[in-house]
């Protein structure tokens, strides 16, 4: 779609409390025809600037506060306990939770980087989770699953969308929450949750898909964290 529009601008929503993106004026709305509107105003400078920042050509993809907001407005405001339900999933199955039995290097980085992660989510959200090794399945106490669900019931739409996108990029709920809480940065959250990708890829060496799907996945982190750090400056 090519550039429609001069001017990006934040405007005050239909209640003070409230603000809007307004294009040239008219305020913008979502792709199911919703007025988007935010409770954090840094939020909505954050949308605003990508909009100012396009070129000739608008590229979606160069707008993830956009994406977030549209997402929690389109479709976790309608579906909120089945998204709430899919985030707490990997819970249940946490990255973090599982460790390699050999070899000795891949364990010792593993216990490294992983085990202050789960200290924290027990100290902080009192959410003690179990670890294994191998391929064993371990079931997680329901009272630490209890603890962590209710700290995903408590986010709003829009925390719920930037969430759940840091989680499917991680594979973790415990990298997700981290990050959300500014416990760690995107760049400890992708070292996490590519620790056992990068470790074979320093071994093996790597190929273009590889690198294209580690792409993506900081991508989608660094937008979680921008997100997460704009919603902290509302709180």
């Amino acid at each position: 779609m090519k550039r429609f529009y001069k001017t990006a601008a934040v405007a005050r929503g239909e209640r003070d409390s409230t603000f809007r993106i307004a294009l040239d004026g008219r305020p913008i709305r979502t792709p199911a025809k919703a007025i988007l509107e935010l409770q954090s105003e840094a939020f909505a400078r954050a949308i605003a600037a990508e909009w100012d920042g396009q070129s000739e050509k608008i590229d979606p993809r160069s707008m993830p506060m956009m994406a977030f907001t549209c997402t929690a407005i389109d479709l976790i405001s309608k579906k909120r306990e089945q998204t709430v339900s899919d985030i707490l999933t990997y819970a249940e199955h946490d990255l973090l939770c599982y460790r390699a039995d050999a070899p000795a290097e891949l364990t010792e980085r593993q216990n490294r980087e992983w085990q202050p992660l789960l200290d924290w989510a027990a100290l902080a959200l009192d959410a003690p989770l179990k670890v294994t090794s191998g391929v064993v399945s371990v079931r997680q106490d329901e009272q630490a699953l209890q603890a962590l669900g209710r700290v995903v019931e408590d986010l709003d739409a829009l925390e719920l969308s930037v969430l759940s996108s840091a989680v499917a990029a991680s594979g973790s709920l415990v990298i997700g929450l981290a990050l959300r809480a500014g416990e760690i940065d995107a760049e400890a959250a992708y070292a996490a949750a590519q620790l056992d990708e990068l470790y074979q890829a320093e071994r093996w060496g790597e190929d273009h898909d590889a690198r294209r799907r580690r792409a993506a996945i900081r991508n989608d982190l660094d937008a979680a964290a921008r997100a997460f750090a704009l919603l902290r400056e509302t709180a």
